[in-house]
C-alpha cells in the first residue's frame, strides 16, 4: 500500500491481471467513490483488460471520474469495438455535456448521462463533432457569395442557406446531412438553398458546378428524409437556375484542405475547456487545423 502511494499508482489496479499492463500507467482516479464504484467494472477477461485500462484512462483524463466509471462499466456490458484514442473526442463531448454557458456545449444534440449506452453516446459524439466541423469551416460570418440570387418562381421560393444557423435548422427540419457540408462549402464545392412554398419547406436544393460541366446546376433537390421531389419543383428550379445569367457566372473551387478552418471559433468552442485543465493539450492545440479536428 505504501510503495502504490509513493509511485502514485491507485491500490484498486492490484485486482487486474498483469497482462493489463502493456504500457506505462496514466494518472488515473483513486478516490474512496471511485473505488467503490469502480470495483463493480473490472474487466472479466485478461484480453480484454488492456483495453479495458486504455479506454478507463483515456476517458478519465479527458473528462471526470464519474465518466471513467461508465465507460468501465459499457465497456464489461458490451465491448465496443473503438479505438481507445477515439475516445478523447467522447471525453469531450461528455464533459462540455455538463457545462451549459459554453459554445461547445450549446453545438451538442443530446447530452451525456450516465445511464446511456455507449453506442447511444458514440452516435451522439459524431453528431457534435459535424457540428463543430460544420462552425469551424465556416466561421460566424455569413457565406457572401452564393452565386445567385434569391427568388421566385411558380409560388416556390428559393432562400439561401449562407450561415451554420441556416443549415443547422433546414437540416432538422428537412431530416437531412446538411451539417456534413462545412468542408465542402468552405472549398467553394457547392451552394445550398430551401425552396419553400407559403412559408413551409418543401425541399432542400444543392447547387454545384461541374457535374455536367463548368456551369452551376442542380446536383441535389430532395424533401423530408431525401424524398424525391414532383417534376414541377424541379421545374421551378430548373427556371430559377435560368433567370441567372450562367454563362457569365466563373466559380472557382478551391482546393481541397486549403480552406482555413476559423480560428476564433475554434478558440471559442475549446476556450472553456483549455481553462479548466490549465493546459493546451498537444492534440487539442491553440491553432485550428485541418490534422486536428480529422484527428478527433
Amino acid at each position: 500500500m505504501d510503495a502504490a502511494a509513493a509511485a502514485s499508482i491507485p491500490l484498486w489496479l492490484r485486482k487486474l491481471p498483469p497482462e493489463t499492463f502493456t504500457r506505462p500507467i496514466t494518472p488515473l482516479p483513486d478516490d474512496d467513490l471511485f473505488r467503490r464504484q469502480i470495483a463493480n467494472h473490472l474487466p472479466p477477461s485478461s484480453r480484454l483488460a488492456p483495453i479495458w485500462l486504455r479506454s478507463v484512462a483515456t476517458v478519465a483524463e479527458v473528462a471526470h471520474g464519474p465518466a471513467a466509471i461508465w465507460m468501465a462499466r459499457e465497456l464489461v456490458r458490451a465491448p465496443p469495438r473503438v479505438d481507445p484514442a477515439r475516445l478523447r473526442l467522447v471525453g469531450l463531448w461528455v464533459w462540455f455535456s455538463t457545462q451549459p454557458a459554453t459554445l461547445g456545449h450549446a453545438l451538442i444534440d443530446r447530452r451525456w448521462t450516465p445511464g446511456m449506452q455507449f453506442s447511444s453516446a458514440l452516435a451522439a459524439t459524431d453528431a457534435w463533432r459535424t457540428m463543430i466541423a460544420l462552425h469551424v469551416s465556416l466561421g460566424s460570418q455569413p457565406i457572401a457569395d452564393m452565386w445567385l440570387q434569391p427568388g421566385r418562381v411558380d409560388g416556390y421560393d428559393f432562400i439561401p442557406l449562407n450561415s451554420t444557423a441556416d443549415i443547422a435548422e433546414e437540416a432538422e427540419a428537412m431530416q437531412n446531412c446538411l451539417r456534413t457540408y462545412g468542408h465542402n462549402l468552405a472549398h467553394d464545392r457547392s451552394r445550398l438553398w430551401s425552396v419553400r412554398q407559403s412559408g413551409r419547406r418543401v425541399a432542400t436544393l444543392r447547387v454545384a458546378a461541374r457535374f455536367e460541366g463548368p456551369l452551376p446546376g442542380i446536383a441535389e433537390l430532395a424533401g423530408i428524409r431525401n424524398t424525391e421531389m414532383p417534376r414541377e419543383v424541379w421545374w421551378a428550379a430548373r427556371q430559377w437556375l435560368h433567370t441567372h445569367d450562367l454563362l457569365r457566372m466563373e466559380i472557382r473551387h478551391r482546393g481541397w484542405g486549403t480552406a482555413p478552418l476559423d480560428r476564433p471559433t475554434w478558440r471559442a468552442i475549446w476556450r472553456p475547456y483549455w481553462l479548466a485543465r490549465r493546459q493546451i493539450p498537444e492534440w487539442l492545440p491553440l491553432a485550428p487545423s485541418h490534422k486536428a479536428l480529422n484527428a478527433l
